[in-house]
């Protein structure tokens, strides 16, 4: 990075800190801290929505996945929109008639103590989970960029995200959310029309979508339904319903950024505008993907993305093999060029291109091979490294400092969303329900500021302990499914099925969680193969079944919210 780059990226990042602590240090309570003083607009809950949601991860892992799978992701959110409204005719009104702080509130009044904990723990804990793969996302750019210890960086910015959240609360995270999509979109959207204008003359987006095309990087929609494939319309609307259901109606980091609304109106189209927007965003960042793509079709890119990893290769005993390897890629890619802009002139589809683009991926292969057999103890996956090198190696001054600073931006974003929840989270429904009862507000305030530093510090511990999984933006939606169906599936109960009590819907849940967990073992051992939005359906339908089985055997147990305080 270059001079200007560390002005942009410093800059930035020191403005939305210490605009987030200064506007937010006075006149804290309890609740503010919490949920702010109900008084959000429409656009401000939105953005704020988005923003929690697209951490990092996505501006990291998106493009990677458009590099090498195209565009076929966007399917995961087709189910968002249908969520979006069903959540704004039904879970909106009742959140705000109860006036919750959290949405596990509601649950002990409509059903008991134990059960409104239990979804607390279940929440708390994938939720700590993802806060820890948000901090690892950007720690891995960091570490990278500046050649520093990946473990030292994680813990410089869990440091930097704790501070502001936990001396600003809720209201810092919502004012600053503003200003960080504003650094979002704009370095998105400049590195687009950069990427096109290094594109060769008469290289436009029709013609880079044509060449994405010989790849099926254009593949939109898949509508064969196959549960082990993790992305078609099927899996997408169902799957993904239901995801989305349970984050955006279960999930106190999201819950928390509606139950600020100055009204139900404001809360309502909140959600209804990021059903809207939401799709056309991942489009973007995916198409960003495949554009780069087109764009390392005439511009010879690393045979793998990793420079950890390469570097491990150059220094290794299997050095002379990887350069002979290398070799061999230095004429494909010349001849796979040719292919491609070959290809244009004609409409179908080129079996040249196939023929190269399979001798590249055995090329990949053969190089991840030789990386596991160097050090058995690299991950080999790089998808997550692709967006990274463009931007480092073809990105001009003060572009790379404004990328890092947008990777950071929703990076303290999303991590600070998800600390205030889970300190609101564990003080509101736990210590304050169950531990220490009728204490003043000030010592609540102070309770949930230490909790924010303690859930903080355990989130950087599991960012220091985490590996790639298959990629990041995956790795944070299974850690959601696991966890997101047995959770919906309480709320479901309470909202629409009133004959089922308490014990019922406690143990219903927890057969459920184990269950599902059972599945995705199996699922690493190739024993069965589902893919992981199916858990979420799987998850809620099995809470359903289970707690009506258990209810029939005990007809007394019934408490509906009707007759709640």
């Amino acid at each position: 990075m270059r001079e200007l780059d560390w002005v942009i990226l410093i800059a930035t990042l020191l403005f939305i800190t210490i605009y987030g602590i200064a506007r937010n240090l006075k006149n804290q309570t309890a609740e503010s801290f919490v949920v702010g003083n109900r008084d959000m607009k429409w656009y401000a809950i939105c953005i704020s929505i988005m923003t929690t949601q697209a951490s990092a991860v996505t501006f990291i892992s998106t493009p990677g996945q458009g590099f090498v799978d195209g565009m076929r992701f966007v399917q995961f959110y087709f189910g968002l929109p249908l969520a979006m409204i069903f959540l704004s005719i039904f879970f909106v009104p009742l959140y705000y008639k109860m006036r919750v702080q959290t949405a596990y509130q509601f649950l002990e009044q409509r059903f008991d103590l134990k059960t409104r904990s239990l979804t607390a723990l279940l929440f708390l804990i994938q939720r700590a989970m993802g806060a820890g793969l948000t901090i690892y996302a950007p720690a891995i750019v960091l570490s990278v960029v500046m050649n520093w210890n990946l473990q030292w960086t994680i813990v410089a910015l869990s440091i930097l995200t704790i501070a502001y959240t936990t001396l600003g609360g809720y209201k810092a995270v919502a004012q600053t959310q503003q200003y960080q999509m504003v650094v979002i979109f704009l370095g998105l959207f400049i590195t687009f029309f950069i990427l096109l204008s290094q594109l060769p003359d008469g290289i436009g987006i029709s013609e880079s979508m044509t060449l994405a095309g010989q790849s099926d990087k254009m593949h939109l929609v898949d509508f064969n339904f196959d549960p082990a494939n993790r992305y078609n319309v099927w899996s997408g609307i169902i799957g993904g319903f239901f995801l989305f259901m349970s984050y955006f109606g279960t999930d106190q980091s999201q819950v928390g950024r509606y139950l600020s609304g100055a009204s139900i109106r404001e809360s309502r189209l909140g959600l209804l505008f990021n059903g809207l927007l939401k799709i056309p965003m991942q489009f973007f960042i995916l198409f960003l993907g495949v554009l780069v793509f087109v764009f390392f079709i005439f511009n010879k890119p690393p045979l793998h993305f990793n420079p950890v990893n390469v570097q491990a290769l150059e220094s290794g005993q299997y050095k002379d093999e990887w350069q002979t390897l290398n070799t061999r890629y230095d004429d494909l890619f010349n001849q796979r060029r040719s292919a491609y802009l070959n290809s244009l002139a004609s409409e179908a589809k080129s079996t040249m291109v196939q023929r190269y683009d399979s001798e590249l991926k055995e090329m990949r292969l053969t190089a991840d091979s030789l990386i596991k057999k160097t050090n058995p103890g690299l991950d080999v996956n790089d998808k997550d490294y692709v967006f990274i090198s463009y931007v480092l190696k073809y990105l001009p001054a003060g572009m790379v400092g404004l990328l890092i600073a947008v990777i950071f931006s929703s990076s303290m974003s999303s991590k600070a969303s998800e600390l205030n929840a889970l300190a609101s989270t564990t003080i509101v429904d736990l210590y304050r329900r169950s531990v220490r009862k009728g204490k003043s507000d000030r010592h609540y305030l102070n309770a949930t500021k230490w909790m924010t530093v303690l859930w903080g510090i355990l989130a950087m511990l599991f960012a220091m302990f985490s590996s790639l999984f298959e990629n990041l933006i995956q790795a944070v939606n299974i850690v959601g499914s696991l966890f997101y169906g047995a959770v919906l599936g309480v709320f479901a109960v309470a909202f629409f099925f009133k004959k089922i009590g308490g014990k019922a819907v406690f143990w219903g849940a927890i057969v459920s969680e184990v269950i599902i967990l059972l599945l995705y073992l199996l699922g690493e051992m190739d024993i069965v193969s589902i893919g992981y939005l199916w858990y979420n359906l799987i998850g809620c339908v099995l809470v359903i079944i289970v707690s009506s089985i258990i209810q029939g055997f005990n007809k007394g147990d019934l408490k509906t919210y009707s007759n709640a305080e």
